[in-house]
């Protein structure tokens, strides 16, 4: 076990400050792979945990927010592949939904666009709330996802296709 009072001074300021400017960003994201509040929380604190953890080999050969999203988006997807995960109810409460709402909590559309996001298939929801929810550039994406910026780009597109398809099919009946 690492003897974690052995970090540097300036490293508890660097990891006080990485806190400061990601603990929402992070849960935002979290909450949109998890579908509930309380794992969110969760998984920002298990991601903290990590970043901490890993900060004295952190080499900065992508940015500090590309690293912390990437340890933050592998943590979700751990968590969601977890034996526990498979029998836990993950129905969004409408509450809930409102943290991801951007400008207008109670706007209808904006909780319509958070449903339809949760609803995408993981590859595309990843690129949407990466590149929307924590503006990100394509290239951070694909370093974060393991792949090309060019796949990325289809990915985003194709999102975005379908959540068109899925926000203008739910208001046919208006």
């Amino acid at each position: 076990m690492n003897a974690e009072s052995g970090q540097k001074p300036e490293t508890e300021e660097l990891f006080d400050r990485l806190v400061e400017e990601y603990q929402l960003p992070l849960k935002r994201l979290c909450f949109m792979y998890l579908r509930d509040l309380s794992l969110a929380e969760d998984a920002v604190q298990e991601t903290f945990l990590k970043v901490y953890r890993s900060m004295e080999g952190f080499r900065a050969e992508s940015t500090a927010k590309t690293w912390i999203m990437k340890i933050a988006v592998n943590t979700c997807r751990d968590m969601l592949h977890s034996a526990w995960m498979r029998h836990h109810d993950r129905r969004t409460v409408p509450e809930e939904m409102q943290i991801a709402a951007e400008e207008d909590p109670d706007a209808e559309d904006a909780r319509a666009l958070g449903k339809a996001i949760l609803d995408l298939p993981s590859r595309y929801k990843d690129v949407i709330l990466l590149y929307y929810y924590q503006d990100m550039s394509q290239e951070e994406i694909a370093e974060i996802l393991r792949t090309s910026a060019s796949t990325v780009s289809r990915r985003l597109k194709r999102a975005q296709e379908r959540l068109r398809n899925m926000l203008e099919g739910g208001r046919e009946d208006e």
